[in-house]
């Protein structure tokens, strides 16, 4: 269970840091007009509290 656990929180830092990047490049884009549609400081919000959330369960043991 530990390791699930701990393969749970290192997929959902990776997934902050993705949401991290493509937010960091949809602010500095270049053309204003193309905005996008994907919330991505929700998702990366979402994927920390994911991967602090595993990560006490794994560690909790």
């Amino acid at each position: 269970m530990q390791g699930s656990m701990l393969a749970v929180s290192a997929a959902g830092a990776a997934v902050a840091v993705i949401a991290e990047v493509a937010d960091y490049r949809r602010r500095n884009r270049h053309d204003i007009d193309n905005v996008g549609f994907m919330p991505w400081r929700g998702i990366a919000l979402t994927a920390v509290a994911v991967a602090l959330l595993a990560a006490t369960l794994a560690l909790k043991n």
